[in-house]
């Protein structure tokens, strides 16, 4: 549990260091770099997978480049505090759904409970401001299918990762994403590249290593098997988003925001409750 939650931490904390970035696209590929020499050097100490880890591995860093780019649309359409929480409060209904019915987890009541308090806290997040208008939607499109990618990738990771060691797994997975995420940057910037990427270089960079470490714990986790409830524990990054807005970006958090908040924290201790 708290190893989860301090993932959740690293990835509000990457997040906003990709949110904050001037030039959105170049630090995204900046990302991906970071993902390419990281899983490379998993992948140096730990080798190759299984065979039969290979679909997986190769499924995932899929999903992955497609969340990674449909994330970056998000947050060059909508503003960070909608986008984010729409994004991962969609996924662990989601998480919750296939885990029961294609994976045949069995799935507790009191943990039912939890995901779906974790999940309405963060839909409540996004709808607090009002009902949003026509000129929203496509930004609220990309941010739901940001949440559906992310459902998908936990579901194939969750299997996957029991069929092979976890930096093998994780090594590659990564080792594959990183460089389709970097393309478009390279494609769109061209030869102002080299510029841009000098002004987002720390950020991007850093955002990219601590989303190594968030998702290699996530992973850690998942082999317990509990994938709905790790889903739904990972979905408190919006509570430490929030709180990283107030503390650091000057974001006013107000009453409301705090009592979704509260619902989010009563969905995660049902969760963890024995």
């Amino acid at each position: 549990m708290f190893a989860v939650l301090f993932s959740a931490l690293l990835h509000a904390t990457w997040n906003s260091l990709a949110h904050a970035v001037s030039d959105r696209l170049v630090g995204f590929a900046l990302i991906g770099v970071a993902d390419a020499i990281g899983g490379g050097a998993m992948v140096a100490f730990a080798g190759l997978p299984p065979a039969g880890a290979w679909p997986f591995v190769i499924a995932s860093a899929a999903l992955h480049v497609v969340y990674n780019l449909l994330l970056l649309a998000s947050y060059e359409l909508g503003e960070f505090s909608q986008m984010y929480p729409l994004a991962r409060g969609t996924s662990p209904w989601v998480v919750a759904l296939v885990s029961v019915v294609v994976l045949g987890h069995q799935l507790p009541l009191t943990e039912l409970a939890g995901v779906l308090a974790v999940s309405g806290g963060l839909i409540a997040l996004v709808f607090i401001g009002g009902r949003p208008n026509r000129k929203e939607l496509p930004a609220l499109a990309a941010a739901a299918l940001t949440g559906l990618a992310i459902a998908s990738y936990t579901v194939v990771d969750g299997v996957g990762v029991m069929q092979a060691p976890l930096l093998a797994y994780t090594g590659w997975m990564f080792l594959l994403q990183g460089p389709p995420i970097a393309v478009p940057a390279a494609v769109r910037r061209g030869r102002h590249l080299p510029t841009a990427v000098r002004g987002s270089a720390a950020a991007g960079l850093a955002g990219g290593a601590i989303s190594i470490a968030a998702y290699t714990i996530v992973l850690w986790a998942q082999t317990s098997g509990a994938l709905a409830p790790i889903a739904a524990l990972r979905e408190t990054s919006i509570v430490f988003g929030a709180l990283i807005g107030a503390v650091f970006l000057g974001e006013r958090l107000g009453a409301r925001r705090a009592i979704a908040a509260a619902v989010v924290l009563a969905g995660v201790v049902l969760i963890t409750l024995p």
